[in-house]
């Protein structure tokens, strides 16, 4: 096996901290000596050990002089662990091969430093662009304290969400819905407009085995969501925020009661302002939010600029409707020159839909 390969392995092991690990990154570890993996690890989880030291808890042979494969720089502060460059430096390793570079500025290339200074020669950049990729979450909330917001929709190819008579179960294949879970299980939270919960009554949870229910918000202005529907129902067992921008301290113990937490915010064109929502949950450690409302919402969303990337799954069907609704609406822009602008593009087959990856520009 190649630097690459080693990274590769080490990139897999990080995925597998996806959905708990969260605000910190996906990190794996793998050690190498003399051509052979002789420790693997990964962060398991928001609080426990980092991906270098699972490595070398699974290593029962002596490290000195190897090497070890790390998709993310070393960390080098106290946090709720020890510093990994401490125990790099303790084992004796040789080499140490780096994926990305660490934003944090705790760690922003000191790591590498620490380690260089005691004689440790170290590689960076080797899969740069794939580990980089990997924790777009995590860089995007450690340099703003904001979530990282993704906007979801699921489409015909001719750009509907819903039929005329405003069913849309299901647009998208089984394939296409099972790996939106696992977006849901990659995000902090998923967020809504009241308007979905009165159409749709979702449950808005994860459904793959072990997996991870994200925090639900709900925007809803003026509380008008229904006590008795599935999330308010379940509110007691999975988290469940409210944002609006009512004082009705009547109204707001009833849903406290029930489980829900009510976050207020000031109003904005009418509705709950989407800018001073994401910022009050980033203050509160939640990196990520994966929007799957409707076209009001996210037509309201894209116009704070809160939006960072779009997922548009694209199923091979047709509903026509000049009534039936699109992904966007609200009034639009102007002009074609006001258009919100995407780039980075990347498309995916998924069972017999497509999926296109876009970054807000």
């Amino acid at each position: 096996m190649n630097h690459e390969e080693y990274m590769k392995t080490a990139l897999e092991l990080a995925k597998k901290g996806m959905g708990f690990v969260n605000p910190n990154p996906m990190v794996g570890a793998v050690i190498v000596k003399d051509g052979r993996i002789i420790g693997k690890g990964f962060h398991r989880k928001y609080g426990e050990l980092h991906a270098e030291r699972n490595a070398f808890a699974d290593c029962t042979e002596n490290c000195s002089d190897a090497d070890i494969y790390v998709t993310l720089e070393p960390c080098c502060h106290h946090g709720k662990t020890p510093p990994c460059t401490d125990i790099i430096i303790e084992k004796k390793i040789r080499r140490v091969f780096i994926g990305s570079s660490d934003p944090n500025p705790c760690v922003a290339g000191k790591g590498v430093q620490i380690l260089r200074k005691h004689g440790i020669e170290v590689v960076e950049g080797v899969l740069k662009e794939q580990c980089d990729r990997l924790n777009e979450i995590f860089f995007h909330y450690i340099t703003t304290q904001k979530p990282f917001v993704t906007m979801k929709y699921a489409m015909t190819i001719d750009g509907k969400i819903a039929c005329h008579t405003g069913l849309s179960k299901w647009i998208t294949g089984e394939q296409a819905r099972k790996h939106v879970h696992t977006e849901r299980l990659k995000h902090s939270a998923i967020m809504v407009g009241v308007g979905t919960v009165l159409a749709d009554n979702p449950m808005l949870d994860c459904r793959l085995e072990n997996g991870r229910n994200p925090v639900r918000i709900i925007c809803d202005t003026n509380l008008r969501t229904p006590l008795d529907c599935n999330i308010i129902g379940t509110a007691d067992k999975i988290p469940t925020v409210i944002a609006t921008c009512s004082d009705d301290k009547e109204k707001i113990s009833v849903y406290e009661n029930l489980g829900c937490r009510i976050i207020q915010t000031d109003k904005k064109d009418g509705h709950v302002d989407l800018c001073e929502l994401v910022q009050k949950l980033g203050n509160e450690k939640i990196d990520s939010i994966l929007l799957e409302g409707g076209g009001e919402l996210n037509e309201s969303a894209l116009k704070s600029g809160i939006v960072n990337k779009v997922q548009t799954y694209i199923a091979p069907k047709i509903f026509g409707g000049r009534d039936a609704k699109t992904a966007v609406s609200g009034a639009g822009v102007n002009c074609p020159d006001d258009a919100y602008m995407l780039e980075n593009i990347e498309i995916k087959r998924i069972g017999d839909d497509i999926l296109i990856e876009s970054r807000v520009k």
